[in-house]
């Protein structure tokens, strides 16, 4: 089963990174209120990108590595991938 890594640009200029099998239904999910106590305090403002990758571990490690980008790197980052 293929799970994505996915990046959220978020109203106060911050971006969330998170892991999903379902991208818009987590999105959704971030947009009513109910994704990460993060995205209900920093409220989404669009999607940046989503990367598939072949498992949750490969995903989980993607996203560790993401996490430790800079806010401007991150947002390079999800401008070369693009959402999808």
């Amino acid at each position: 089963m293929a799970w994505f890594v996915y990046l959220i640009e978020c109203r106060d200029g911050s971006i969330y990174t998170g892991i999903a099998v379902n991208v818009a239904a987590r999105y959704a999910a971030h947009l009513s209120g109910k994704g990460a106590r993060y995205t209900r305090s920093h409220p989404p403002l669009r999607l940046l990108a989503a990367i598939e990758y072949a498992d949750r571990s490969a995903a989980s490690r993607a996203e560790c590595q993401i996490k430790r980008l800079s806010p401007r790197d991150k947002r390079e980052f999800g401008r070369r991938h693009g959402a999808s």
